[in-house]
């Protein structure tokens, strides 16, 4: 069973993964810029990549023992 903090953790990074990943979703889909000044495909890009890696962790925090 996790611990506390894990579950803490793993709710953390799971709820922020999925917000930013829907989020920027809805941006490209609307072709509004995901940050400003920057080049709209890599900051797409990043925030995607940075979206995953949080979900990630977060899955990865609710599989530990």
């Amino acid at each position: 069973m996790e611990s506390a903090p894990a579950i803490f953790a793993g709710t953390v990074f799971a709820l922020f993964g999925t917000g930013l990943l829907l989020w920027t979703g809805a941006r490209v889909a609307h072709r509004a810029p995901v940050a400003q000044g920057v080049s709209p495909v890599a900051s797409a890009t990043l925030a995607a990549l940075v979206g995953l890696v949080a979900l990630l962790l977060g899955v990865w925090c609710f599989t530990r023992r």
